[in-house]
Order: structure tokens, then C-alpha cells, then sequence
């Protein structure tokens, strides 16, 4: 009997087997595949703590120009200034890089910085002033039409400018229209139209690449007491039943943020500024208040001189928070959270160093700004690594 023939599928299903082992051996060659790295941790830089550095010098001194003289605490002789200056603040999860003023021009060549606030943020602008004029020693200053002050770099074509805005809001005030019946003490009113921007801020935006806002510190009973307050009006009409200034106040940022998401550009970076601290001991500015201290706060003290359960006087700054925190959910505007850093520096405030001879017997210490060079100099750190972080990714 003749040998049957081998089916024609058989060769096929041997090279199919031999391609299958060729296959499998090529991969067992093969390294495995890279196990990818742990996440790493978001850096964080607003929080952290305050560590003593002796390498740590100011980028400035007491001759920078654009120095606001109960600022300049070099000039003004306030102790310990080189221990101010000193301490470093260290994010936990991450580095801090001190600015280069260089660098960062270079980054921002042909862009425009505007700060819009109180005076704390003018505290803030000279600070930075001061530090980028290390890399333009030509700087000179610079006001146009609805700004406070700033300066111009030209080796870089940089503004950086500053708007006075204290309420944000547009407010004016209206003396009492009669005097028959002064029984109330009432002499007049501070009209705040909750939903319309101060002057000074409000055709800006299209001049700035960044924008750094801020508001709070004159939201209290010191600077409108009951015989000149504060009366919010909305669409020109009071608002009634009246609100008081805590709801003034979140009245007031609503409408603000509202309108900057409105009328400021997408491409604009926008931070808000937390509050910065205050740290009168003993009572209030106008009470004897003080903060003579030689060296930041401990972190457990802080409760008792901030936490608003605790009814002190400096209780403000984290209750203004909360409600900023609340009216920017949601919006392309980014917290600038500097309040914490902040807390901790009881030690770097003018005091009663104000270049003045009468200052502290007309106006008590002032616990509530900033030495210079000193705690805004690291503010100025925190923004400008924001700002670069955000420029360079895109």
C-alpha cells in the first residue's frame, strides 16, 4: 500500500509553531519594563517653617529708591535686622529657590506685573521693586493714569506697578445731609456700590500679564466706626435690609470675582493674596498694641493669636480667608496663600522703628506692615517661582 500523502496544512502549522517559539524567546530576552517612579509629592510652598540660615543676606539694602521710609528698617536702625533677615522659610515637601532677578526679567521680558490692593500689597511691590532692581540698575520709577506708583525696568521692558484699591470696590464718601438732630453722632457715610470697581483698577487689564490682587485690611470697625460706616448700595439703591461688614465684605469679593473672570483676560495670571497678619500683643494699634519680638512664634501659638474662637485681636486675617477661599472656587484665579508663613514672623515688623519722631505717639507701633528687606522678600520668592512655574510649563 503506497504511503498516504501528509496533508498540506502540516507545513503550515510547523512554521506557525516555529515563528510562535522564535516570538516567545525574543521577548523572554527582553529586560522588563521599567517600573514607573512613586508619584512624587505637589510642592507645596506655603507650607513649611522657619529655619536659621547665617548665609541668608538681603538682596538689597537701606539705598534702593523705591523705599517706602517707614519700611526701611536698615534706615530706620530697628534691632536685630541681621537676625531678621536670617531666618529661611523651608516649603516641607519641596525647595524654595531664592529669586534671580535676572532670570526672572529675562522670563518676563516685554510682560507687565500689577499688584491691586491695600498697602500691604504696596508693602509686597516694593519689596520686589527692590529685589529686581538688582538686575536693572536702571530702573526707574514709573505712574501712569490710575496708578499708585511702580517702576520700569527698561533693560527688560518690564512694569511692575501698583494700584491702591483698599476696598477693591468703588467707595466714596457722602457727609450727613442735616445737623438738626446730631443725637446718633452720625456725621456721614462711606457709600460702597458693591458691584463696581474702584477707579484706579478698573481699565487696567489689558496692560498686565500678571495680576496680583488683595483686600482686607481695611474691612474693619477701626477704620469705619459707627460714626462714619460703611453702607452698601447695589444698582445705585442701598441694600436693604442694610448687611453689616462681614457681609458687606463677601457681598463685595462675589461681585469683584465676578468681574475679573469677566473683564480680565484668560491668558492673565491671576493670584489673590491671602491676609497678612497682624501681631499687635497687649491690644489693638490705637490700644498700646506691640510686637517688639526678637524671634518668630512657636507653630503652637499660633491658635492663640489667630484662631478666631479666640476672640483676639488679630483674629481677622483667618476669617477673611475663609470667605475669599469660598468666592474663588471654581475660577482661574489662584490662591496666594502666604498667611501661614506669615503667622509664624511676629519678629520682622517695624515696630516702633518709623523714621519718624512722633510716629509711634501719633499712630502706636505698626505691627501690621513689614520691615524691609524681610518677610516680603520671601513673598517675593514664592510669587516669582509660581509665576516661572507657570510661564515655562505653559
Amino acid at each position: 500500500m503506497p504511503p498516504k500523502l501528509l496533508s498540506p496544512v502540516f507545513p503550515c502549522l510547523i512554521f506557525l509553531t516555529l515563528l510562535l517559539l522564535s516570538l516567545y524567546s525574543s521577548l523572554l530576552s527582553q529586560p522588563p519594563p521599567a517600573v514607573p517612579p512613586p508619584n512624587r509629592p505637589l510642592c507645596n510652598l506655603f507650607k513649611g517653617h522657619w529655619v536659621i540660615d547665617p548665609t541668608s543676606k538681603p538682596l538689597y539694602d537701606h539705598t534702593c529708591p523705591f523705599h517706602r521710609n517707614a519700611w526701611n528698617c536698615l534706615k530706620n536702625q530697628r534691632e536685630n535686622m541681621g537676625l531678621i533677615n536670617s531666618w529661611k522659610w523651608e516649603p516641607e515637601s519641596c525647595a524654595l529657590p531664592r529669586i534671580d532677578p535676572a532670570r526672572f526679567l529675562g522670563l518676563m521680558r516685554n510682560k507687565n506685573i500689577g499688584f491691586i490692593g491695600d498697602s500691604l500689597n504696596e508693602n509686597f511691590l516694593v519689596s520686589f521693586l527692590c529685589v529686581l532692581r538688582v538686575a536693572d540698575m536702571g530702573a526707574r520709577k514709573w505712574k501712569k493714569k490710575g496708578a499708585w506708583k511702580g517702576a520700569f525696568f527698561p533693560k527688560f521692558n518690564v512694569t511692575v506697578g501698583y494700584h491702591r484699591a483698599v476696598l477693591l470696590a468703588k467707595y466714596q464718601w457722602q457727609p450727613k445731609q442735616s445737623t438738626v438732630d446730631d443725637q446718633d453722632g452720625l456725621k456721614g457715610i462711606y457709600r460702597v456700590d458693591v458691584e463696581i470697581p474702584a477707579d484706579d483698577w478698573v481699565n487696567i487689564s489689558d496692560f498686565y500679564h500678571v495680576l496680583v490682587y488683595n483686600t482686607g485690611h481695611w474691612w474693619g470697625y477701626d477704620k469705619f466706626p459707627k460714626e462714619t460706616p460703611l453702607v452698601f448700595y447695589r444698582g445705585g439703591q442701598p441694600i436693604f435690609p442694610p448687611i453689616g461688614m462681614l457681609d458687606g465684605f463677601k457681598v463685595v469679593l462675589e461681585n469683584m470675582v465676578s468681574y475679573i473672570q469677566k473683564q480680565v483676560p484668560v491668558r492673565t495670571l491671576k493670584f489673590w493674596r491671602l491676609q497678612s497678619p497682624r501681631h499687635f500683643f497687649g491690644g489693638e494699634w490705637n490700644q498700646n498694641g506691640s510686637c517688639v519680638f526678637s524671634e518668630p512664634l512657636q507653630e503652637f501659638q499660633l491658635d492663640l493669636w489667630f484662631d478666631p474662637r479666640n476672640k483676639g485681636v488679630n483674629k481677622e486675617a483667618r476669617q477673611l480667608n475663609h470667605l475669599i477661599e469660598d468666592a474663588l472656587q471654581g475660577t482661574g484665579i489662584r490662591l496666594l496663600d502666604l498667611t501661614h508663613l506669615s503667622e509664624l514672623r511676629a519678629d520682622a515688623h517695624p515696630a516702633i522703628w518709623l523714621g519718624k519722631k512722633d510716629a509711634v505717639a501719633i499712630w502706636g507701633q505698626d505691627c501690621m506692615h513689614w520691615c524691609l528687606p524681610g518677610v516680603p522678600d520671601t513673598w517675593v520668592d514664592v510669587l516669582s517661582e509660581l509665576i516661572r512655574g507657570s510661564l515655562e510649563t505653559g
